[in-house]
């Protein structure tokens, strides 16, 4: 259902509680205030369902200064691919206390299916003792969209509505995002946008991959969250995979996908490079202030000239993304070698 396993991130904080008890430990991460206490506080994921959490902080030793505990979230805790594939935090219920969205598996008649959990900050930190499932999908983003004080939730849901004979009843051809808003109970209304919805650009075809990859940030300054979605799988004219971005905007009521859309593909005017098969432009995309102006600029990952990988950077031009003074980052620009499939920007974080 996807491009490759990009989206487990590996690393290793410490040993943990038990080399038998978990394996890849730290393979993801999120940070936040859990707790309320004023301090932010480390969530680790592993292959098991037990999400531990360091409080207060880490010394530059790696030890928590506060201590350790563990959440077990409501999803698949043994066997391939279990554990979570994501870890988002953001305050979703504006109690400013932050809240994690964990996105994993279950099983059922012996096969996994995606679920997604919301679980909420306390006063004690996080709990799943009232677990809120999510929409399904694989990568996760938390910001203010519409401006109402409360975290809205995104998640991108990548995959066709049939695959290899397996029926996906909430997915979309082409792939969906869904869009759920935060409220004081935790969870608002859903919505689902596609490749079909209002205005959005292009249209869902299979195996385009809409929502592979996706991030939050204000374009504008206008105080809403805007939302770039990595299309990763668009076919541009006759050209194979090479990949697109698609920008929506934030307001008062939600994401706007009546005005205001945008698309880029190396074939947008201004934009560097050309589109290419296989280039899966959109593998990976951040919407993040770069230039210092209180505005977020974009970034996007490809599969450029066959693995050796490349950043584009579409700046804002502080109404919109633009392709005005964008340019493309290459390993061979970096320092980093070409030997093999180096990947560069396949995968890459704020």
């Amino acid at each position: 259902m996807g491009l490759g396993p990009g989206h487990h991130r590996q690393g290793r904080l410490d040993r943990g509680p038990g080399p038998t008890k978990h394996d890849r430990w730290g393979r993801n991460l999120a940070a936040g205030d859990f707790d309320g206490d004023g301090k932010a506080d480390l969530a680790v994921g592993t292959t098991s369902n037990v999400v531990y959490v360091h409080k207060g902080g880490i010394s530059a030793s790696g030890t928590a200064v506060k201590g350790r505990y563990s959440v077990k979230a409501p999803i698949q805790a043994s066997g391939d691919g279990s554990g979570p594939l994501n870890l988002t935090a953001g305050d979703v219920n504006g109690d400013h206390r932050t809240d994690l969205v964990v996105d994993g598996f279950e099983t059922a008649t012996g096969q996994y299916w995606n679920a997604n959990y919301l679980l909420l900050g306390t006063g004690s930190g996080l709990s799943a003792a009232d677990a809120r499932p999510l929409k399904a999908g694989v990568i996760t983003g938390i910001g203010d969209i519409n401006g109402d004080g409360y975290g809205d939730i995104v998640t991108g849901m990548h995959w066709n509505r049939t695959d290899d004979g397996v029926s996906f009843p909430e997915a979309s051809d082409g792939g969906k995002v869904w869009v759920t808003y935060g409220a004081p109970a935790g969870v608002g209304s859903t919505t689902g946008i596609t490749q079909n919805t209002g205005n959005v650009p292009g249209s869902s075809e299979r195996n385009d991959y809409f929502g592979y990859e996706l991030d939050l940030g204000d374009i504008n300054g206008d105080g809403y969250q805007d939302l770039v979605v990595g299309v990763a799988g668009e076919n541009i004219g006759s050209v194979a995979d090479a990949g697109q971005l698609v920008v929506l905007y934030g307001s008062a009521s939600g994401i706007d996908t009546s005005t205001g859309t945008q698309s880029f593909a190396q074939s947008t005017a201004g934009v560097p490079g050309s589109d290419e098969k296989g280039d899966f432009l959109g593998t990976d995309v951040k919407l993040d202030d770069v230039t210092g102006d209180g505005r977020a600029d974009l970034m996007a990952g490809s599969y450029e000239n066959d693995g050796n990988g490349a950043v584009l950077y579409l700046p804002s031009s502080g109404t919109k993304i633009t392709a005005t003074g964008s340019r493309t980052v290459s390993p061979s620009s970096s320092g980093v070698s070409t030997t093999g499939y180096p990947n560069f920007g396949a995968n890459f974080a704020d």
